[in-house]
């Protein structure tokens, strides 16, 4: 399967050709930054913690967040607050360009979604949305979230397709460097953070960049170079 290492937005169109496409969710196929950023302030007014980052950024399960930052007694109640705020807040959550006509390129058995968020949360974003995955990964659904590989390989697992032939797209570091140690390609979108720090193979600006060619059982995803 087609490989290109790349550290910024491609001066020249990049291929890969592989069996199925895994999307992150926030931050790639959806912007829901604001509603992310005041979910999380308020938590961190509550529970007197602070981040010492944008929580849109990190690309982390929250409860592996919340574990890090409130003591062990008070981690379960910690999480379940940030998910109720998260779940009840999806203002001016809006679908990021060329999104929607990628999807509807890709073929359903071909294509899924592996997110950090909960199930409840994930469930709420793609109804404020109206996106449908064909296979959803959630938080909820591996014991371990990303950085580790878990979730891109639980979805490409349910896909029935081998991860080491499935790109991975992504905003985030964590999210690269999942889909990385699932043995994916990895395509990295701007974001939550600069190109050249998420260490992905090739970077887009947005996905109104990327195109898709169904080619049988493969798919020729081509990213197109940055505009001169």
């Amino acid at each position: 399967m087609g490989r290109v290492c790349s550290p910024t937005v491609e001066p020249v169109p990049v291929e890969f050709v592989v069996r199925a496409v895994l999307f992150d969710m926030d931050g790639t196929l959806i912007d829901s930054t604001p509603a992310v950023d005041r979910a999380w302030a308020t938590w961190e007014e509550r529970w007197g913690v602070r981040l010492g980052v944008r929580a849109s950024a990190l690309g982390r399960p929250a409860r592996d967040i919340v574990a890090e930052r409130v003591p062990a007694a008070d981690a379960e109640a910690a999480f379940r607050d940030i998910e109720r705020l998260e779940v009840a807040d999806t203002e001016g959550i809006e679908v990021l360009p060329g999104v929607r006509d990628l999807l509807a390129a890709l073929p359903a058995d071909r294509w899924a979604v592996a997110t950090s968020c909960s199930a409840p949360l994930a469930a709420a974003r793609l109804a404020a949305t109206a996106i449908e995955p064909p296979v959803l990964v959630t938080a909820s659904d591996t014991a371990l979230g990303k950085p580790n590989p878990d979730p891109y390989v639980e979805a490409a697992r349910r896909l029935g397709v081998p991860a080491s032939e499935c790109l991975v797209v992504e905003d985030a570091v964590a999210g690269v460097t999942a889909g990385r140690a699932a043995g994916c390609a990895t395509l990295g979108v701007l974001g939550s953070v600069p190109g050249d720090a998420l260490g992905a193979d090739a970077v887009a600006h947005d996905l109104a960049a990327v195109s898709v060619r169904v080619e049988g059982a493969l798919l020729r995803v081509t990213v197109a170079p940055r505009p001169a």
